[in-house]
């Protein structure tokens, strides 16, 4: 490490000749590095943990509902940005723009459901929310054609990029572009925790401001349950509280994801990484840890801008390496969820298992498509015919990346697929699947999908 402090200056230099960067991404990303190598990093006493109370994590059915006056619905509005991180690329799940584009059901893509509900909002009670879309250099030449469909929609759209860093050659610590790398394979976005200074860079920020706007509702454009919330919106105009995450019951596919604690009387984030080797099994258990993280945040716009200003969100630095067209590089990302215990009066809420329905590979994809859910005025709601309460164990090679004609998967427990004429793997990885040939499984509740 004291080698590579060395170097910041070198780094520096080759920094400020990179023509493609802004002065705010440059300072931005030397501010990142310098704190990496610093080694600042929030060392967690595991005995200092506590679990928050409901004061601090709410429980959304004790939140106040909002009453059915159309005037308070409509001041509660008025106050809200609808911002959704549209950064990532769809080509894990056959799709070569922005993941947002993927059709969901009925032809209606992630962003189409999107503008749907906040379209129907601003209709029905006569507000003007606005919707705004953090888009990475991967996705903002597309989003920028495809926004032009909804110009007639009652839907004000704004978009805005995230920051563009350049990823550093592990081996020499340079900037890679500086070496020739001048293409996208040497920039990286670097993590959603960069919504906030960026929203500032923008002038988005102040705009909203001076309209009036409080809050920002921040989720990923793939959360097909990260709705607005006028309990949530309330509670948190109501209390003044800064910042809000929703987190929701963790169950053992979520042991991962990062947690709610109370620490040193504050609320803050607890991720995976930060956990001592002997206390990991502990952090996964849904006994002690019973939350976890659906990165649906709610955050004051007063109180970004303040923050912002002061250089003061100094999130945990996410050090992510990689090896691209055989080259080691190091890029450096921060997580919004972070920022919570920079905030005054943040409070996490614990919501249902409904406001967190992401679609991360094509096996969610499946999933929605079915009959297990239904799309109503542009919500993806869950099937009430279903009575389990969890959805099917989908089996599904990474070799498929688009679904089509999905079957009833109501009932069923158990989803597996094969493919008996797709090999190679790289035949494989075009094909798309048709749920014509379907057998039970020794007449249990297993699909198994063969597809020929």
């Amino acid at each position: 490490m004291a080698a590579a402090t060395e170097k910041l200056p070198q780094l520096k230099s080759a920094v400020d000749g990179l023509t493609e960067m802004s002065a705010n991404e440059k300072s931005g990303f030397i501010n990142l590095v310098s704190r990496y190598l610093s080694g600042e990093a929030q060392h967690i006493e595991w005995s200092k943990i506590q679990t928050p109370t409901d004061e601090i994590v709410v429980p959304y059915d004790k939140m106040a509902n909002v009453s059915e006056d159309a005037s308070e619905t409509k001041y509660l509005l008025d106050k809200l940005v609808v911002l959704k991180l549209n950064g990532d690329l769809g080509t894990t799940m056959g799709c070569t723009g922005p993941k947002s584009v993927i059709e969901v059901r009925d032809g209606l893509t992630f962003l189409d459901l999107i503008v749907i509900q906040i379209e129907n909002l601003n209709n029905k009670y006569g507000c003007k929310v606005p919707l705004v879309l953090m888009n990475s250099f991967n996705t903002h030449d597309d989003t920028q054609k495809i926004v032009e469909k909804y110009t007639n929609s009652n839907v004000d759209i704004h978009t805005f990029n995230q920051s563009k860093y350049p990823r550093v050659v592990a081996e020499e610590f340079v900037p890679w572009p500086s070496k020739g790398k001048i293409d996208k394979d040497g920039w990286y976005p670097p993590g959603h925790g960069d919504v906030f200074p960026s929203l500032m860079n923008s002038g988005k920020l102040d705009a909203f401001l001076s309209q009036g706007k409080e809050y920002v509702f921040v989720a990923n454009s793939d959360n097909l349950g990260a709705i607005v919330d006028l309990k949530i919106l309330k509670h948190l105009i109501q209390n003044k509280n800064e910042y809000c995450m929703e987190v929701t019951p963790k169950t053992l596919a979520d042991v991962k994801g990062g947690t709610l604690i109370s620490y040193e009387g504050k609320v803050q984030l607890l991720e995976i990484a930060q956990v001592p080797d002997e206390h990991v099994n502990e952090f996964k258990s849904i006994e002690k840890f019973k939350i976890f993280n659906t990165n649906n945040l709610w955050v004051n716009l007063k109180a970004i801008k303040k923050l912002v200003e002061a250089d003061a969100l100094k999130m945990e630095i996410i050090p992510n390496p990689k090896e691209v067209d055989e080259v080691k590089v190091l890029q450096l990302e921060t997580a919004a969820g972070a920022a919570i215990r920079f905030f005054d009066n943040a409070i996490g809420v614990n919501v249902p298992r409904s406001r967190f329905l992401p679609v991360k590979a094509t096996s969610d994809l499946l999933l929605v498509q079915s009959d297990l859910y239904t799309l109503v005025d542009g919500f993806v709601t869950r099937n009430k015919a279903r009575t389990n309460p969890t959805n099917p164990a989908i089996e599904l090679g990474p070799e498929f990346k688009k679904v089509k004609n999905v079957g009833s998967l109501c009932r069923i427990s158990k989803y597996k697929v094969s493919h008996s004429n797709c090999n190679p793997a790289s035949e494989a990885r075009a094909c798309n699947f048709n749920l014509k040939y379907i057998q039970r499984q020794n007449d249990s509740n297993i699909l198994v999908v063969t597809l020929k």
